[in-house]
């Protein structure tokens, strides 16, 4: 392994990489055989070669979970090895069938759990435990994603010294649900703890790229432990744990502390976009009643989230090389008709427009028209012209959609064609796993199935707020309120959340849908429970021919369906619908409030567009060939 003098910058907070592909490199046969996991430092290069091991498996990751949901389409220029993902064909030969890629990461942890000095200390400071736990929560990430992918897998936690010992029969193949007691098992210990930085704020990745520079943030590269028990125990429908795990997270101090893990609205919670002077609308529908002068002015922040070397919302993430000679790249954006590598900015011999080189005729991967429905379904929500000195209070709608659509997919017309592209890759081709968001959504999840839908729909509609629990929040219960109180809004965190700024994740592409505004105004903002939690209802009966009643049981899976849309509406093309939709379907099946095997009949009506080879209604036809 390629040492980069990182000693030094680990004991001085200086840095002296230079670039990822120094950074990250990873020689396997040394890793392997040549154990110095026994100083203080020595270990960061083992945890650097773990990284690369993600690298690897970037592209996998999240053309497994996208190209078999339904917010994407293929084209006539779709690779086969897509295709057939997209249709549920793939066989073992598949490109992106390899779960090699996934024990790679495996052994190279199972290598350094076993071998790590635990009890190394600088003063009364162990300075191995941060490191050691964001390692095995790596590992039980890879794990998660296996157990998504193939039926059952080999598990094992002791390093092999070659991958192909995976085949050994005497390994035991579990499935995920298998899986989450041993793995949450593991980490419990280790649940508050935050993840390593090493004194480095950011490294380097290279500026040759035409793009510019961009850096890697080496605490953004582990998963913290608390998440990924939360989702760990989310896929096992055992939510109160789920909801523990999500809120210990939201709630650490050295989290909330870090500018970049802020829940504020106008540092990170962003809001979709509110201007009326850039034709994000069509002016000509603009209401009458439209107030132009109060705008909602957490507007074009969202679309921050993705640029380039920007850390805001991020939790989680690869960072790829900007460049094939600095390391590791990613196919993603091309596939996305993105060429991010490329060095040529010249416009095309026909453009009248900006519209460069890189953006590619050959989209290979395009929004569907599933994903356009749930968008264009959406109402957007402004301020009333009000006249005289009072109050700018009222809120009313318009069906413009979600804006979110208006800041990831690219539109340009030549003539008689237009093309679309997809760019939430274009300006750093990073492979982003977790973001605050996710978090809050998974939180809005576990409390929703807990028994708590308003309060799940309140992290849509306010984020998290003291409000919350105050006397002003009428839609909330009481219960909703004491649940609140026990953690996420107990005394010793409430601090965090006082501020006044903090907006739901719909916010972000859906206006005004708060009740308070941080100016102590109250808002009658028509995004309430009651009425967009009853249309959802209606909604169900009507697409699944159930009889849907007014009960909690019918309120919870109508808010799910809510959730459901919004994890389309904020996470599309990361990497993650596939598994949101196989999650919301176990949960569904496990409720069996309209049938035992209604999750995998409202999972396959959502696939049903991409013609899949397979019966989805079928559970075992969810998964990909052990390769």
């Amino acid at each position: 392994m390629k040492k980069i003098f990182l000693a030094l910058a680990v004991a001085t907070g200086l840095f002296t990489a230079t670039s990822c592909e120094d950074m990250l490199e990873s020689d396997s046969t040394r890793q392997a055989f040549e154990p110095e996991l026994n100083a203080k430092t020595d270990s960061v290069f083992y945890a650097f070669g773990i990284m690369q091991a993600m690298q690897q498996l970037a592209d996998q990751y999240v053309f497994l979970g996208e190209m078999r949901g339904d917010l994407v389409a293929t084209t006539q220029y779709t690779d086969n090895n897509l295709r057939q993902l997209a249709d549920f064909s793939a066989s073992a030969t598949n490109k992106y069938d390899s779960a090699y890629v996934f024990y790679r990461v495996i052994n190279n942890c199972n290598y350094y759990i076993a071998h790590r000095d635990t009890t190394l200390y600088t003063g009364a400071t162990n300075v191995t435990l941060k490191e050691y736990a964001a390692v095995k929560a790596i590992r039980a990430w890879a794990y998660l994603q296996l157990g998504r992918n193939y039926e059952r897998v080999p598990f094992f936690t002791e390093p092999l010294t070659k991958i192909s010992q995976i085949d050994d029969n005497t390994y035991p193949r579990y499935t995920l649900q298998q899986m989450v007691p041993l793995l949450a098992d593991d980490l419990e210990p280790f649940s508050g703890y935050v993840v390593p930085d090493y004194g480095l704020r950011s490294i380097e990745m290279g500026s040759s790229n035409s793009a510019g520079s961009k850096s890697a943030f080496p605490d953004l590269c582990f998963v913290p432990v608390d998440v990924v028990l939360g989702e760990l125990y989310l896929e096992a429908n055992d939510y109160a744990a789920a909801a523990r795990h999500f809120i210990t997270f939201l709630t650490r101090k050295e989290t909330l502390g870090q500018s970049n893990k802020s829940y504020y609205a106008e540092d990170v919670v962003i809001g979709g976009r509110a201007s009326m002077q850039q034709g994000f609308y069509n002016v000509s529908t603009r209401p009458s009643d439209y107030d132009q002068g109060n705008e909602f002015k957490i507007a074009n922040k969202w679309n921050q989230i993705f640029g380039n070397s920007s850390t805001q919302d991020i939790v989680t993430y690869i960072p790829m090389a900007v460049n094939y000679v600095n390391g590791v790249t990613t196919s993603v954006p091309r596939a996305f008709g993105y060429d991010y590598y490329s060095t040529s900015a010249e416009l095309t011999e026909t453009s009248t427009t900006a519209r460069n080189r890189r953006y590619l005729d050959e989209v290979q991967i395009a929004p569907s028209q599933s994903f356009y429905d749930v968008s264009d379904a959406q109402s957007y929500h402004y301020y009333s012209v009000v006249s005289g000195g009072i109050p700018k209070t009222t809120v009313n709608s318009v069906k413009w959609g979600d804006m979110r659509v208006l800041n990831s997919v690219q539109t340009y017309t030549d003539g008689d064609s237009t093309l679309l592209w997809i760019y939430k890759y274009n300006r750093n081709a990073n492979i982003l796993l977790y973001r605050n968001s996710t978090v809050l959504l998974m939180l809005a999840e576990a409390y929703n199935r807990m028994g708590y839908p308003r309060l799940a729909f309140a992290i849509l509609k306010e984020g998290i707020s003291a409000y919350l629990i105050s006397d002003r929040c009428t839609y909330l219960t009481q219960a909703d309120k004491d649940m609140l109180r026990q953690q996420l809004l107990a005394p010793a965190s409430l601090a965090a959340f006082e501020q006044t700024g903090f907006c739901g994740i719909h916010t972000h592409g859906a206006g005004e849908t708060r009740s308070f505004n941080g100016s102590n105004d109250i808002l009658n903002s028509p995004y309430m429970p009651d009425t967009i939690i009853g249309l959802k209802m209606k909604e169900v009966a009507a697409s699944y021919t159930v009889a849907v009643g007014n009960t909690l049981a019918d309120s919870i899976n109508a808010m799910e369906d809510l959730l459901c849309d919004e994890y389309a509406l904020e996470l599309a093309w990361e990497g993650r619908r596939y598994y949101d939709l196989m999650r919301l379907a176990n949960h569904k099946n496990a409720d069996t409030l309209y049938g035992a095997n209604f999750g995998s009949i409202w999972m396959a009506r959502k696939l049903d567009y991409k013609q899949p080879t397979k019966d989805l209604t079928n559970k075992q036809n969810w998964y990909l060939p052990f390769n």
